[in-house]
């Protein structure tokens, strides 16, 4: 089975062909990171209006790199939500219009669920499965006890993850996306400051916001004391605070859930620091199942909606052509 895949959930335009939910045959990403850098994050009219132009490019150039006509596909999938609403309308409307002139199936695919089902790319998912969910939308644990089958069980308070690490990136002068870039620093850097830790409600519950004003004060204090703000030491701290959040909950979630699979999904899932966190979580759980996307699938593409697609499609997943976008659209199980 052969399904033709659209993401246009924020600032990339993507197709992909993916063959039997497992092979990818294209995936074709026009990313817009160039053009948003001039505002300091993504600028939502700017996205939707370069999707308008970039969409039929992408979808033509998927079919060609797999060697397909529309005639050899067999389904059409398309992330519904959640996302920024006229960039969602782009992708939604094109998948629509293809649906209804080739008479194919048209296959809704939640965005979260499309970066769970990027970890087939690695190996297989057993269930129950546990997903670290972290991006510049949405950090959240899930916990699956079959396939496509979703609850969330712990989620962010106030920021998300990579949404602090733009912030940050922002107070701390540094260009857009802040996520590479603090990456990048914390690398360099040393622990020469420190951050405090968070607390929540619910254990399992995530909170950035406090700190992204710790990494303010912290700035704040060493200029009011004549001392040089050293910006590699300071994304050290900050990426040491945030990514022991993670694990925190990560440690506290495997204990509460047994659990064949920990998978990492999202953009944040190509943060060095958490990829080597998560794999060290071998040494103590040496039967888990440790999933990470490749890096080139940790970020927005189609070919991750394809992959979740056909999972959904066996499930009994099918839209209509009053398919709408749902830019808070909440994850469905089947």
């Amino acid at each position: 089975m052969k399904i033709l895949a659209i993401e246009s959930s924020c600032d990339e335009t993507s197709a992909a062909v993916v063959e039997n939910g497992q092979d990818v045959l294209s995936n074709v990403v026009s990313t817009q990171i160039d053009i948003h850098k001039q505002f300091g994050g993504v600028f939502p009219e700017v996205a939707s209006r370069l999707h308008v132009e970039k969409i039929n490019f992408v979808i033509k150039e998927s079919l060609e790199k797999a060697n397909v006509t529309f005639d050899d596909i067999d389904a059409i999938a398309v992330t519904e939500g959640p996302g920024l609403v006229g960039s969602l309308h782009v992708g939604v409307t094109a998948a629509k219009s293809l649906a209804w002139a080739l008479d194919k199936p048209l296959i809704p695919v939640h965005h979260i669920a499309g970066h769970i089902y990027a970890n087939k790319l690695s190996g297989t998912l057993e269930f129950p499965l546990l997903s670290l969910v972290v991006s510049g939308g949405h950090t959240e644990l899930i916990y699956m006890e079959s396939d496509y089958h979703f609850e969330i069980i712990g989620k962010t308070q106030d920021d998300a993850v990579g949404e602090a690490y733009d912030k940050v990136a922002r107070l701390l002068g540094l260009s857009y996306p802040g996520g590479p870039i603090i990456d990048k620093m914390a690398q360099q850097g040393k622990a020469n400051y420190i951050l405090p830790k968070v607390k929540t409600d619910n254990p399992l519950d995530f909170s950035f916001s406090g700190l992204k004003s710790a990494v303010r004060q912290l700035t704040l204090r060493e200029e009011r004391n004549d001392r040089p703000v050293i910006v590699e030491d300071v994304a050290y701290a900050f990426q040491h605070a945030a990514v022991n959040e993670l694990v925190s909950r990560v440690k506290k979630a495997l204990s509460l859930y047994d659990v064949k699979t920990l998978a990492l999904a999202g953009g944040v899932a190509a943060n060095s620091e958490v990829r080597k966190q998560m794999n060290g979580l071998k040494d103590t759980y040496p039967e888990l199942n440790i999933l990470q996307p490749p890096l080139w699938a940790c970020m927005d593409q189609a070919a991750m909606i394809g992959l979740a697609a056909f999972t959904a499609f066996e499930k009994g997943a099918r839209a209509t052509c009053e398919l709408t976008a749902q830019s808070n659209k909440q994850l469905q199980s089947y």
